[in-house]
Formats: structure tokens, sequence, C-alpha cells
């Protein structure tokens, strides 16, 4: 099991990992070994992730999941099959660390009283001032 959080934990025959040519550095070994790791995980069929971390998963998930439900994560910035494997899952980890975390509902308040007195207040100081900067009337 790959420990993501204290009550999350992922089993990991729930992850497909295929490894294709990757673009970018590596020389001449770039058109001969597959580097780069294509990482798939299902996040709709998924018995690891309760209810409420899948729906902000699949949210936080964008563009990276297909219309099966299955979060793609594609790993090629290193020059080794090994280090891009390390790269995506902690990537995949990371990415659901951020969906376990519960947003935090927001509470309508009001400006106090005295906010309101003090804003008011500036206001006028404000205007009096511009009222200053304008010509002289002729009394």
């Amino acid at each position: 099991m790959i420990q993501v959080t204290p009550r999350i934990a992922i089993d990991p025959r729930e992850i497909v990992e295929t490894f294709v040519h990757a673009s970018g550095p590596g020389g001449q070994n770039v058109n001969k070994v597959s580097t780069a790791v294509q990482l798939r995980f299902n996040v709709r069929l998924s018995a690891s992730l309760p209810a409420d971390v899948r729906a902000r998963l699949v949210r936080l998930a964008g563009r990276r999941l297909t219309r099966e439900g299955e979060l793609v994560i594609v790993a090629q910035s290193h020059r080794t099959q090994v280090r891009n494997r390390a790269d995506a899952l902690d990537r995949l980890i990371e990415l659901i660390r951020q969906a376990a975390v519960v947003p935090v509902r927001r509470r309508a308040t009001r400006p106090t009283k005295a906010s309101k007195v003090r804003r008011r207040e500036a206001k006028n100081r404000r205007a009096v001032t511009k009222q200053m900067r304008g010509r002289p009337r002729d009394d």
C-alpha cells in the first residue's frame, strides 16, 4: 500500500504504468529507450479513495482526466525510467493530498458599526481635500 495521508492509502495494483519514448534530454538514448512514464489511475473506480476526496480529485485533475475517469500523469523530465516513475508517483500522491484537504467554508460577515463610521469619516476627509484643490470662489 502506498500511504498518501494517515487515512488514505492506495493499492499499487490500481496504478498502471506505461513506458514510452520521451522527448527532451537523453542524447542517442532518447530514440532507443522508453524512459518517459505514463501513469494511469482510475479515480472513479478506485476503492482506496473516500467519496469526498474522489469528487475533489476529479475537479483538481482537470484535463488530465479521461472520459472513463482515468487520471493520466506523464513524466519525462528525467533521463532515467526510475526517476520518471518516482516523479509521476510523487505528482499523483501530491494531487491526492491536495484533494484530501477539506476546504474551509466561508462564513458571511457584516462590517461593524465602528468600521462603517471610520469609512465614512475617511471619505469625508478625502472629499474636503479634493474641494480645497478647486478654484477659489468669488464672494
